[in-house]
Parts: C-alpha cells; structure tokens; sequence
C-alpha cells in the first residue's frame, strides 16, 4: 500500500495540466497557453533573430517569409497613411478610456458625437465615479449596450479615483484591472495616449485584413483577438505596433471592407494571398 501511495504521488506531481483559459477569451479553454504567457513569447517580434520553422498550414510559408511580406506591408502603410491615428476624438488619457469603452459594437463616427456631451458633463475621474447611471445611460444610449458601458464607466471611475489617484494608469496590468477594459482598450490607450507598445490593437477591421493578408497562422477565424495579436506581434516591429493597428484599421476602412474589398486599387494587393479571391 505505502509503495502504491508513492508511485501516484509521484505521478501526480510530475503531471502537467493542460493550461485553462476563462471563456470568452476566444481562446481554446484547454492545451492553449495563458494571455500573459502567449504575450509574453510574442514579445519575440521585437527581435531580429529568425526562427525557420513552418507556420500557417494551409500555405506551408515559413515563417521569414512571412516576416519578409510582413516588412513589405509595413512599409506600404507607411507611405500610404503616414499620419494613421486614432479616430476617437480626446483630450486626455481619461477621455480615450471612455470612448474605447463606448466604441464596443459601435462605430466611431457615432462614439464622436456622443462624447462631447459627455465629457461637458463629467470632467474628471472622480465626476464619472459619482455620476447617476440613468442619467449618463441617457447620454450614451445611441452608442449601443448603454446600460452595460454606464456601469463599466462609472465602475473604472471609481477605480482610477480610489486606486489610481484620479490618473489613468499607464500600464498594462493596471489598466485591464478597470472594469470594462479589455487588453484590446488597453492598448488603444497605451499606444495612442502614452506612446506605449505593449501590444497589438485587434478590432474588426485588424482581425479581417490579418486573415486575408496572411499574417496570422495560430488563430481559428477573424475573431479570434488574442491569437491574432501573438501572431502580428511576432511578424511586425514593436515599435510599429501602435502605428500598425491605426493603419490597418484605415485601409480596412477604405479599401478592403468586408464585402467587396477593392483588390483592382489595393496597395498590398501584391502580397495578399487573397488578392482579388473575394468576392
């Protein structure tokens, strides 16, 4: 009995569990790495060395040569948007966190007409934290699941004045503890706010031009954010990233909408797999 007990102790410390992530990630709940881990390899982008090995099954292109068409887009968005930023309209860290929120399943021409009555009304951190949720609900409403952004905005108020001494944190472990804000608004606010490249900015618009240009291997479809951020992370620059999500978001726009993208005028028609392949 004692020689039985120690041979399934022993098994079961040598045994590894297969990682487990919370649904709603996009990420498969087993034999999937953590969000930090799957970051924290990714962080290999920045470097320069080149790994030879295969990715993405379906072309079997190895991954400098994705890294080669990587640059070549890169520097295509360069010269066609040189000025790519955001389109949320702000004037503080406190103002870009409130609008990301609000551009959840909106769009942001709409979120721009909205705010500027919203930021009339509740100046600071400490204003967002104190608000009525029926009266900042009323103001928001247009915007879409008012009731949910109402409480994720008063929720991150109290946060920042309670936590954070009324300021915005500058981080990212920081920031993805306020309520309503998703690694993707984290970013949003760390690139375009305080210069920061801790990740990728993955909406709609990046997650569908990274599918069709072939940029990303490990993820299932165009919806699959975190996986999509590993992959670009780890093709592009890390000093492009904040500039890269701008631009992707603007050509995604302009030219390669969801239906019917304009493949005859596409500048990176030459190194997209799916070059005039959509219909």
């Amino acid at each position: 009995m004692e020689r039985v007990s120690a041979i399934t102790m022993k098994k079961a410390k040598t045994s590894k569990k297969p990682y487990r992530v919370s649904s709603g990630t996009g990420v498969s709940p087993v034999s999937s790495p953590p969000r930090r881990q799957c970051h924290k390899d990714a962080e290999i982008g920045s470097n320069k060395k080149k790994t030879p090995y295969r990715v993405g099954p379906k072309t079997g292109e190895l991954l400098t040569a994705r890294r080669h068409r990587a640059a070549a887009v890169n520097k295509a968005l360069h010269k066609l948007y040189p000025d790519a930023d955001c389109a949320l309209r702000h004037r503080s860290a406190l103002h870009l966190l409130v609008s990301t929120i609000l551009s959840a399943q909106c769009t942001d021409v709409r979120v721009n007409k909205v705010t500027p009555s919203v930021f009339k009304r509740y100046k600071t951190a400490k204003a967002f934290a104190q608000a009525e949720p029926a009266e900042l609900e009323e103001l928001i409403r247009s915007t879409g699941f008012f009731r949910n952004k109402a409480k994720n905005i008063i929720g991150a108020g109290r946060v920042i004045t309670e936590r954070f001494k009324g300021k915005v944190p500058d981080t990212m472990d920081r920031l993805i503890e306020l309520p309503g804000v998703s690694r993707k608004t984290a970013n949003v606010v760390l690139g375009t706010w305080f210069n920061k490249n801790e990740g990728f900015v993955v909406d709609t618009h990046v997650g569908r031009l990274s599918h069709r240009l072939g940029l990303t291997w490990r993820s299932r479809n165009a919806k699959d954010a975190v996986k999509i951020e590993c992959d670009l992370m780890e093709v592009f620059p890390k000093t492009d990233w904040a500039f890269l999500g701008h631009a992707l978001i603007w050509h995604g726009r302009r030219v390669c909408p969801a239906r019917k993208p304009d493949c005859q005028r596409c500048t990176l028609a030459k190194w997209c797999p799916s070059a005039d392949r959509i219909a």
